[in-house]
């Protein structure tokens, strides 16, 4: 389990990362974003950057993914997101902080699953009866 923080200009630009980590990314969502305070997003990315940043964030989120840390990290490398998406590992002292926050933070109301939760499609043709096709793919979160 892996928590992922996400930084950047509006929430469109946040909505289109997430979308981005679970679609491009393959990686599964298991808890829902969490509004952050943009000014402690930015602090604890200092923190874990050791460097100041650039540009300061305008709105934060951030949530739990099933995949680990390294898993991860390589495929948000793989992905190239509209906004900063930093995997915050529980080696860092930001780690704590953060899922302190998360417990008391407001749900990103905006976001909405991609996948579907369902058990495939329904094939209507095959002698009048629903017939649910099995897609492990497309339900592997729920393995």
């Amino acid at each position: 389990m892996a928590l992922i923080l996400i930084r950047g200009e509006n929430n469109s630009k946040l909505l289109s990362a997430i979308s981005d980590i679970e679609q491009h990314g393959s990686l599964n969502i298991i808890s829902s974003p969490k509004i952050v305070d943009p000014n402690f997003a930015d602090t604890l990315v200092e923190g874990i950057l050791k460097s100041e940043l650039r540009t300061k964030s305008s709105a934060a989120t951030a949530f739990f993914v099933k995949e680990d840390t390294t898993l991860s990290i390589m495929q948000v490398k793989k992905i190239h997101p509209p906004a900063h998406v930093v995997v915050v590992s529980d080696e860092y002292d930001a780690f704590s902080k953060l899922e302190y926050v998360l417990n008391n933070a407001e749900d990103f109301g905006q976001y909405h699953p991609a996948k579907a939760i369902n058990d495939g499609m329904i094939d209507y043709k095959i002698n009048k009866k629903e017939r649910h096709i099995r897609n492990d793919k497309l339900n592997s979160y729920m393995k």
